[in-house]
């Protein structure tokens, strides 16, 4: 049995929700540095419409899917290997990896608390939550560095990085503008993460873990969200690598309608 829920443990659910293959993994962790090469090389050649769509699909992949995947490492990678993707693939992003860790981790564990700083915008108006993405990043970088006590050295380099890496685009512009005009995509692209990752899932006013995120259904939200509805599903069993969300969720549903928990649709 799932400890604070009801639901079924996640032996119970099926060992090969943890089971992610080589080829699936191998795969997401490429991607990340793929679309990078592809937006300097499609930028290069006056390709604009094929290059700005590199970082709008980079930032989802990222936050959402394989950065995520390591801050949890549910790929099962050894710590050698996934500190250095986690690192690599959030500066890609012009952001921390681990300083995105220790918030995100923080947020699970204390989510709808006032200390929760990466879900602030869980209580705010949409107006709000658009607003505080502006901000964010640093904010979050700021809190890590204050509150996290073994993985400072990693969120301190990252910061550092994070500047150069801006001062180096910056320094780039009498030559190309290239590496500006990625980096202020980037940057961006990261302000839409309250509204998407906190605002639209989450109910902080809910009595329970169950009712505290909303459970998300149906064909034309899927589609919306490419597959990635599953954050009630994801709270409740952060052990579950991205992949296999849907796979969790159709699994979940009978114990959902068991519990009343109603799902949310856009048409069907």
């Amino acid at each position: 049995m799932h400890p604070t829920s009801g639901l079924p443990s996640l032996d119970a659910l099926g060992g090969d929700l943890l089971l992610l293959p080589v080829w699936r993994r191998t795969i997401s962790l490429a991607m990340p540095f793929a679309l990078t090469a592809a937006f300097f090389v499609l930028a290069s050649r006056g390709l604009w419409i094929a290059a700005l769509a590199c970082p709008v699909i980079l930032s989802f992949i990222t936050y959402g899917s394989v950065s995520h995947d390591l801050v949890h490492r549910t790929l099962r990678l050894p710590r050698w290997l996934n500190e250095p993707l986690l690192s690599a693939i959030e500066l890609i992003g012009l952001r921390s990896g681990h300083a995105y860790r220790f918030t995100h981790l923080h947020h699970h564990a204390r989510f709808p608390a006032d200390d929760d700083i990466e879900a602030r915008s869980a209580h705010m108006s949409l107006m709000g939550a658009l607003l505080d993405g502006i901000t964010l990043q640093p904010r979050l970088w700021i809190f890590a560095m204050r509150s996290a006590k073994h993985e400072r050295g990693w969120i301190a380099g990252e910061g550092i990085a994070v500047i150069a890496l801006l001062a180096g685009a910056a320094a780039a512009i009498p030559r190309t503008p290239i590496p500006a005009i990625y980096a202020a995509l980037m940057i961006a692209g990261s302000w839409i993460f309250p509204l998407i990752t906190v605002f639209i899932p989450h109910l902080p006013l809910g009595e329970s873990e169950l009712t505290r995120t909303r459970l998300f259904r149906g064909i034309v939200l899927s589609v919306i969200a490419a597959d990635h509805l599953y954050h009630l599903e994801h709270h409740l069993y952060p052990q579950v690598p991205h992949h296999f969300w849907p796979r969790l969720a159709r699994r979940l549903d009978p114990h959902f309608a068991r519990l009343g928990i109603e799902p949310v649709k856009l048409f069907f």
